[in-house]
């Protein structure tokens, strides 16, 4: 049975039963334990906590919902995706799905650094991810075959290795904010330059510090800034430098609570990302959502269009930039793409193990 292997919880994320407010089923929490997980550095972990969240129930159509870098299943709740997918009527129907949130491993409730290892945590890579993920669904779930499997950011980039890796394993997928091109130019480079802040801090220590790096916001602020927002959104946000000024100290006033080894484990893990040269062995239907201002993935250097034409069965929905979109944030909203993703569901053939 999907749920034989661990004891599920009707706890909500932060939230009572009574005060739920959205017209989802409550999510529902476990934590599966995988043993002698083994990483792709070689190292073996004999048990390796994987925590995750349902909506829904198991005897639906099972759907795999993947969290970008640092995040959580929490943070796939909101009602800007959650709200927008989950209802009654809506796309990913918790009616007649069964949707499953891992905590990503070194995210959320998974084993991560944090936990007691600190540094001498295995180092984990996208791969592993994805590994953890297949044999939570497959081991820990029971769940043989999925219907979709969607993920935004780094879920995105996980859900273009999901269909190298496990081709027949899924029906349909939406990669979102993501390309499957090398992790290289400005997206590298400023993910290398805020993770060289944070180990060049000497608060960080080696790892070994005893309160959170100083310079940590300060990597973090201007990594998100540079990186995520939206030229547009931030003209019409910050039209003069007093405003400008004014997002800067709120972002730098609102308290760090990451972990500095988990937030370098989590962000270095996409160092060797890469899933172009597999494009070709994914079989099921893909939809591809990009924003057309998506910092990270900017559609203007041509990767993505002439990925795109190596996958047999894909397409691109690009969200116009405007000032409501928000660059590569755009796609935490699914009101810009859920008549795609019921469109794609509607003509993706179901198919069995």
């Amino acid at each position: 049975m999907r749920a034989s292997c661990v004891a599920l919880s009707a706890i909500l994320l932060s939230i009572s039963t009574s005060g739920w407010a959205v017209d989802y089923p409550p999510p529902k929490q476990g934590d599966w334990i995988a043993r002698d997980f083994k990483f792709h550095t070689g190292e073996t972990m004999p048990e390796l906590k994987l925590h995750y969240t349902t909506v829904g129930e198991p005897s639906g159509q099972p759907v795999l919902v993947l969290h970008g870098t640092g995040g959580s299943g929490a943070s796939m709740l909101t009602p800007s995706f959650a709200g927008e997918l989950f209802g009654p009527g809506q796309p990913l129907d918790a009616a007649k799905y069964y949707i499953i949130i891992p905590d990503n491993v070194g995210h959320g409730k998974s084993s991560k650094p944090s936990d007691g290892m600190k540094t001498s945590f295995p180092k984990y890579n996208y791969e592993d991810m994805v590994e953890a993920q297949y044999r939570l669904v497959t081991e820990g779930l029971g769940v043989k075959h999925l219907r979709l499997v969607i993920g935004n950011s780094m879920g995105g980039m996980h859900t273009w290795l999901w269909g190298e890796k496990y081709p027949k394993a899924m029906d349909a997928l939406i990669p979102m904010a993501s390309q499957p091109t090398e992790m290289a130019s400005r997206n590298w480079m400023m993910r290398r330059i805020m993770l060289d802040t944070i180990r060049n801090d000497p608060d960080y220590n080696g790892g070994n510090y005893t309160g959170q790096p100083r310079m940590m916001k300060y990597a973090i602020t201007a990594y998100g800034i540079a990186s995520i927002g939206g030229t547009l959104a931030y003209q019409s946000q910050a039209p003069t430098a007093a405003k400008a000024d004014k997002i800067v100290d709120d972002r730098l006033a609102t308290p760090i609570t990451a972990d500095a080894n988990d937030f370098v484990y989590q962000w270095e893990s996409s160092h060797d990302y890469n899933a172009s040269e597999k494009l070709e062995a994914i079989e099921a239907p893909l939809l591809l959502i990009n924003s057309a201002d998506d910092e990270r993935n900017p559609p203007e250097t041509g990767l993505t269009d002439a990925a795109m034409k190596r996958v047999k069965n894909g397409r691109l929905h690009l969200i116009p930039a405007s000032a409501e979109t928000r660059g590569h944030g755009t796609t935490g909203n699914a009101k810009f793409y859920s008549e795609q993703v019921r469109q794609l569901l509607q003509t993706a053939p179901q198919r069995t193990m």
